[in-house]
């Protein structure tokens, strides 16, 4: 089917959330290269918006799928143990030092499993309350709790009332967080990176005072992953380039490599405040799912961390060299690992610079308000990192 087709019938039949796409339709892909049904080929640094992290056609991943596939059970409800589940559950609480984990299907999932139980530790020390803290330019996905906890008002505008009682503070304001983070709040949420508000992360001393705040009251602490986990930043966890430790911490894109799965770890006694019948999913937590999980958990190793680790140093350096070349152009680079944005001055435009680029071969994102992002697959090479910079070299002239 040809771009064109398929073009008319997402026009007609999908409900218009993602506007006009872009002019690309793509059927195959191989390491950190996807290509088109043109057979015209892009690098890409967008990953399925930091989903693809092992990249495309990873043999193992393939195996683990197929092997699955085999048994002839790709979905069983949780009325019934299954393997993957309780191996998956062993392997990221081990990995992480959270205590028990419950699988949903997405990072939105996650996140409402974590405000959820946030809520019901509240319950049963007898809080009667639904105050939580979040941070303002904060994105925590898009069904009605999460969005709730979403720091941006355009979010909000159309779905109100919104879900619980949320304080939105300024992100590294320090007597902001002093004032709102109280023993009558049922937790506190946050990125450490804000990914969708332009790659922006805190300061150290902001998170630290967070989580000694939250001790001091006995809140919790979620700290959203579910763009910055499973080794985005060079660490399991972007958490721990600061140094702590979240009470709860949210898990999806990655952890799945593109099959839907998203995780809700916490710590105990946090992790013990859900009892039978609190929560649950038809489809969290099958056996594909989690078999896809178990590879990419077991495949996240010290040497791939290494390489993302390596890589993202040298494209932050690039970028900051091209920021130098054009300071009239590129105003900020910021970001940890792979997870890195470029922000662009007035004189550029990032959803332009984004169809430029994708007619020249790569695939990027935007974030924030004019914030070229990139978040490549983990196995993205220097030589690939060293094409894109020559084409936003020329871009940017």
């Amino acid at each position: 089917m040809t771009y064109n087709e398929l073009k008319e019938l997402d026009s007609q039949y999908h409900m218009k959330t993602f506007g006009t796409r872009l002019p690309a339709v793509f059927t195959g892909g191989s390491g950190a290269v996807l290509t088109d049904s043109a057979g015209k080929e892009y690098i890409d640094f967008l990953a399925g918006i930091a989903v693809n992290c092992l990249g495309y056609s990873d043999e193992g991943f393939k195996a683990a799928l197929e092997g699955q596939v085999d048994t002839g059970i790709v979905h069983i409800c949780n009325y019934f143990y299954n393997e993957p589940q309780a191996r998956l559950a062993r392997l990221l609480c081990e990995k992480t030092g959270f205590d028990r984990v419950f699988f949903g299907n997405s990072g939105a999932e996650a996140n409402e499993c974590a405000l959820k139980l946030a809520k019901k530790y509240a319950y049963g020390k007898g809080k009667d309350s639904d105050k939580f803290v979040a941070l303002k330019k904060s994105f925590h996905g898009r069904t009605l709790l999460a969005l709730s906890a979403t720091g941006q008002e355009k979010f909000h505008e159309p779905f109100r009332p919104t879900a619980y009682d949320f304080t939105y503070i300024d992100a590294n304001d320090m007597e902001a967080a002093k004032a709102a983070v109280t023993a009558d709040k049922c937790g506190v949420i946050l990125e450490v990176i804000q990914g969708e508000s332009g790659v922006l992360p805190l300061h150290g001393e902001f998170v630290s005072l967070l989580r000694a705040l939250c001790t001091e009251a006995d809140v919790p602490l979620i700290i959203d992953e579910v763009q910055t986990g499973m080794g985005r930043t060079g660490r399991l966890l972007a958490q721990e380039h600061y140094g702590i430790k979240a009470d709860v911490v949210t898990l999806a894109k990655a952890l799945g490599n593109g099959i839907p799965i998203g995780a809700c770890l916490a710590s105990a006694p946090f992790a013990d405040a859900f009892g039978p019948g609190d929560h649950g999913s038809t489809f969290g937590g099958n056996p594909l799912a989690c078999a896809a999980g178990l590879y990419v958990t077991n495949k996240i190793d010290d040497k791939m961390l290494s390489h993302v680790e390596r890589m993202g140093a040298y494209f932050s350096q690039q970028l900051e060299a091209l920021m130098q070349k054009h300071p009239d152009t590129i105003i900020d680079v910021r970001g940890k690992g792979l997870l890195l944005g470029a922000e662009l001055s007035g004189k550029a435009d990032a959803h332009e610079m984004q169809r430029a680029l994708l007619s020249q071969g790569f695939v990027i994102g935007t974030a924030g308000a004019n914030t070229l992002r990139f978040a490549p697959p983990y196995i993205i090479m220097q030589k690939q990192i060293d094409l894109l910079i020559e084409a936003l070299d020329r871009l940017f002239q």
